[in-house]
């Protein structure tokens, strides 16, 4: 049987990929460590964990939930948008349950986009923006993300032809892959932008509470007017250490709101209510909770920093997220470089290659081990004369 055209245009999943490879490795006796995937590797937050175990004993948390997300959970995510950012959202039209972000950055490209659409998306960037667009039939248009534009998409650089073909932009501050980070000016005139060629901007921000050296990321929502046109992702995954849960919320435009709904509602049957209650915990977890975790990624990113600085790196210390953006030596394509980490130093790290064609000629670290596991990776390295 022959499989749709469109899913012959998507390339391997890249995480799908780098699991193959460390079993692959695994398979032939290599003691592999990977800093691949943005994964947590410490626990869930016990305060959400216990309020889980009350969750799922309640019988009334047993059925269906409410397509759009419980009350209780929508309300207590427009009172954190409030308490975080300062911005007003009506928890009845203007937030969204979603199951991760993941499914619902996916799913508000078949809200919107058609076949001869656009999309304006990050390169370097996640793999889902363009591969969904692939699947709605629409054309996926890069905003490269360069080191000299501090890894923010220029928009002048659009052309107008494409604007106006446009029908979503996507952004995603702190970033993945790079770890950089945007302001409020640069928010502004991405919502003035996507203003004037009527394009919905949505805005990935999974890692807002990760955080360091008095960094405090900001919303889209803050700039006036940015809900006339523009919808943001949040994701318990990376700042409550609850990947696996699969929880998270989309707020903003009430339209955008609306439709990626309709969609929602033919495909998926919304997020079981008991995550929804523990989701809702996470909210109130003491404060303490996040500083200690954004202190231990914070020490692991210096460990890692002054190691590769040891190595030939030079590198500045990335303000957010638990990535580390680098370019591989010369002489190395990123597919190249990546390859010699595992067959020498039997280190697992994703090349550029994987979130576009900009990626190439870096690779990707995640700071998902310990230090002391972090400082092994850099022995290695050492020790295999891998160096920049």
């Amino acid at each position: 049987m022959k499989v749709s055209e469109r899913l012959e245009k998507i390339p391997p999943y890249l995480f799908a990929e780098i699991d193959r490879k460390i079993a692959e490795a695994r398979a032939k006796g290599h003691d592999i460590i990977s800093l691949g995937i943005g994964d947590p590797d410490t626990p869930t937050l016990a305060p959400i964990v216990e309020e889980m175990h009350r969750a799922i004993d309640n019988p009334k948390n047993h059925d269906y939930p409410p397509y759009n997300g419980t009350e209780k959970f929508r309300k207590a995510s427009a009172v954190w948008m409030k308490k975080r950012f300062g911005v007003d959202v009506n928890a009845d039209s203007e937030v969204l349950a979603n199951i991760g972000s993941k499914e619902a950055i996916a799913h508000v490209f078949f809200a919107y986009v058609d076949e001869g659409d656009y999309t304006l998306i990050p390169d370097p960037g996640y793999p889902v923006y363009k591969n969904a667009t692939i699947f709605a039939g629409g054309t996926p248009y890069a905003m490269p993300l360069l080191d000299e534009n501090n890894w923010l998409p220029d928009f002048d650089k659009i052309p107008p032809e494409i604007a106006q073909k446009s029908k979503l932009m996507f952004l995603n501050y702190p970033n993945n892959p790079t770890g950089a980070t945007a302001d409020l000016e640069f928010f502004t005139k991405a919502v003035e932008f996507c203003k004037k060629y009527d394009i919905l901007l949505c805005h990935d921000q999974a890692y807002c509470e990760m955080t360091y050296d008095g960094y405090v990321a900001p919303s889209v929502l803050q700039v006036p007017g940015a809900k006339d046109i523009a919808i943001e992702f949040f994701s318990h995954s990376k700042s409550y250490n609850m990947t696996g849960w699969r929880v998270g919320f989309v707020a903003g435009n009430a339209a955008a709101i609306k439709a990626l709904g309709t969609i929602k509602n033919n495909i998926d049957s919304g997020v079981f209510k008991a995550i929804q209650d523990a989701a809702t915990a996470a909210y109130d977890v003491d404060s303490k909770y996040i500083t200690e975790l954004n202190k231990m990624y914070q020490e692991r990113r210096d460990v890692a920093q002054a190691g590769l600085k040891e190595l030939g790196w030079d590198i500045k210390p990335s303000k957010a997220t638990f990535y580390l953006w680098l370019p591989v030596p010369k002489g190395y394509t990123s597919e190249e470089f990546v390859t010699v980490m595992l067959e020498k130093a039997h280190v697992v790290v994703p090349p550029g290659t994987g979130y576009g064609q900009y990626g190439e000629g870096y690779f990707r670290i995640a700071l998902t081990k310990d230090a002391d596991t972090i400082r092994e990776c850099i022995k290695r390295m050492k020790d295999a004369g891998i160096k920049y």
